[in-house]
């Protein structure tokens, strides 16, 4: 029950916090990135499970 076992959880768990954090700040940039960040940490999860 380590966390290597579950690291295909955690990787687009820490993907989409990223995105969250880069979403709030007010930049247009970096709530772009942090959109897009999301929007891909959403599928990579959505595709492993």
């Amino acid at each position: 029950m380590a966390i290597s076992d579950h690291m295909e959880e955690v990787e687009p768990t820490i993907l989409i916090a990223l995105g969250f954090i880069l979403f709030l700040i007010p930049e247009p940039a970096t709530s772009t990135l942090g959109v897009g960040l999301m929007l891909l940490g959403i599928v990579w999860w959505v595709q492993w499970t």
